[in-house]
């Protein structure tokens, strides 16, 4: 049962976010696309083909979310930051029915609902932290609660973060207090294949089921580079190298493929069930997201070079401190960068940050995200971007606040699939 000291507080914290962080705790209307587009399915003499319905048991609900935020309320005097490349000062943001009617310069032309003057303040969306930990590490941290990495094989994909959250994690009231209000939490980076991602709606509810971003995409962590190797390398079993890392992913997708192909047009009731593989399908056919943790340059074109042997997409590179030597490949092919402004130096593969990695990316046409990789880190994502800003402006590239802005709203957004319903400020 949840103790009612964690559930009061974080109350008061998500409706102050509601009120001055923009719409980022509104709620947000469910998309097809999140389960993989048509729910239509192939119907059979034996039922339903396909693999869709297994996902979508999968997915059912035990604890109903919420019902959508209908407070009409108008946010003035303040000065609004849209993520859009808009600056207001003062604007207004007029909220109806959880959905944002309007907001521009100047007075509200009609003051909707309970009226804030926000005078003294800036709006902006809610932060959005797409590499966080929280409720698999909880933080403070005890061993009995550390269920992040399932160590056991290269290939988890199987596992599934949701499955070892931590509702009651103190660390998610301390980052609704920094004004996160999205976030993914993922597996560890032990295994090649880590499992899958979770998106969450950062609200109070007693599992990370009934949080989860409505419509929101599932998402799977791999991971190359030192983890993988060392972990398993000093078991005496593969991966050893980076060259087994780079067979592990081969083979783990070529037996992907193998099983879509012979599962995808069977009857579900004939289906042999394989979690790892139903997973790894999901990549395949683009369903679900992948995020890859991944330092150094050459790391990220071996995987890139993987991931087009198998026709994979990779939605975003994680850490990523050498992006800056290969932003010109990450920028054409619309990869997000989600990194720090300026932590490195820490082990092998993380000696070559510079704090201008997340500027470079940016003036490349990149998807530049700060991300936290910490409970600690996630108090203070905007003091992150402000410290990427100001780097890059002392090297020379040109940034403005809203540049900065997005690598913690609209780029992270995208990121996870949920850009249709957060990370500007817009009416709708």
């Amino acid at each position: 049962m949840l103790r009612t000291r964690l559930r009061a507080p974080w109350s008061r914290y998500v409706l102050a976010l509601a009120l001055i962080a923009g719409p980022g705790l509104l709620g947000c209307g469910s998309t097809s696309a999140a389960k993989g587009g048509d729910d239509a399915k192939a119907e059979g003499e034996d039922g339903p083909k396909g693999l869709e319905p297994l996902e979508e048991r999968a997915h059912a609900v035990v604890e109903a979310p919420p019902p959508p935020a209908s407070e009409a309320f108008t946010l003035r005097g303040g000065v609004v930051m849209t993520a859009t490349g808009h600056r207001w000062d003062p604007g207004y943001v007029v909220v109806e029915n959880g959905r944002i009617a309007a907001v521009g310069e100047g007075e509200p032309p009609s003051r909707v609902g309970r009226v804030v003057d926000v005078s003294g303040h800036v709006v902006t969306p809610g932060l959005i932290d797409v590499h966080s930990h929280l409720g698999v590490y909880p933080q403070p941290s005890v061993g009995a609660h550390m269920d992040g990495n399932e160590a056991t094989s290269p290939n988890t994909a199987g596992v599934w973060a949701e499955h070892g959250f931590w509702p009651e994690d103190p660390g998610l009231e301390r980052a609704s207090a920094g004004g996160i209000t999205t976030l993914e939490i993922l597996p560890g980076s032990a295994n090649l294949i880590g499992g899958r991602g979770v998106i969450l709606h950062l609200r109070p509810m007693r599992s990370a089921r009934a949080m989860r971003f409505p419509g929101a995409p599932d998402t799977v962590k791999m991971a190359c580079g030192e983890n993988p190797k060392r972990v398993y390398g000093r078991k005496g079993s593969a991966p050893m190298t980076r060259m087994g890392n780079g067979r592990g992913f081969r083979a783990a997708f070529a037996a992907a493929r193998a099983w879509l192909e012979e599962n995808r047009d069977k009857p579900v009731a004939k289906v042999k069930r394989d979690l790892e593989m139903e997973t790894l399908a999901g990549v395949l056919t683009g369903r679900i997201l992948v995020q890859v943790h991944c330092y150094r340059a050459d790391d990220m074109l071996t995987f890139l070079q993987v991931a087009d042997e198998f026709g994979i997409s990779v939605r975003a590179f994680h850490h990523a401190l050498e992006a800056y030597k290969i932003r010109d490949v990450l920028a054409a092919r619309k990869i997000g960068v989600a990194t720090w402004a300026d932590w490195w130096g820490f082990k092998m593969e993380a000696y070559d940050g510079i704090p201008e990695n997340l500027a470079l990316v940016d003036e490349a046409g990149g998807r530049a995200i700060v991300h936290s990789d910490s409970p600690e880190g996630i108090q203070r994502l905007n003091q992150e971007a402000a410290k990427g800003l100001a780097s890059g402006r002392a090297a020379g590239v040109s940034l403005d606040e809203d540049k900065a802005l997005r690598w913690i709203t609209a780029n992270p957004a995208w990121a996870l699939g949920v850009d249709a319903e957060v990370g500007t400020l817009e009416v709708g």
